[in-house]
């Protein structure tokens, strides 16, 4: 029995990666690949994704980001229509997980956050190079 391929993003979000994952990128991958995004939302485009999902070729999907995030993730909408057409989409797959930037709320991940920034701001304070830039 072959594993599928498990794709997990870990980069920014840039104009030369927004989309990195679409159609083309998608239709070179294993069939039934895993695909997880913790990184930035608009590195997915979602209809190549739902398109993904709905012919088998993902495999699976695990989402902490979602391209179209803002005014959806971190606030209770448990009581309200979804209104995102493409957000509800994606919640019928029962191979997709979307947890809504959950994914770094860990002791580990806040105190690299909150050591990062810190350092990013002596950095900066002290006139120098900052090591986290991103142009």
């Amino acid at each position: 029995m072959n594993k599928p391929a498990i794709l997990s993003l870990h980069l920014p979000l840039t104009k030369e990666s927004k989309h990195i994952i679409n159609s083309d990128s998608i239709s070179e991958m294993k069939e039934g690949v895993f695909l997880i995004n913790t990184s930035r939302g608009g590195l997915i485009e979602t209809n190549a994704l739902i398109k993904g999902l709905k012919s088998g070729k993902i495999g699976a999907v695990g989402l902490d980001v979602y391209e179209e995030e803002e005014g959806i993730f971190f606030i209770d909408h448990s009581s309200d229509l979804i209104t995102d057409d493409k957000l509800a989409r994606l919640l019928t797959f029962p191979n997709a997980l979307i947890t809504s930037h959950q994914a770094f709320l860990t002791s580990n991940a806040l105190q690299n956050i909150a050591d990062t920034t810190i350092g990013t701001l002596n950095e900066f304070k002290g006139g120098k190079k900052l090591t986290f830039e991103i142009i």
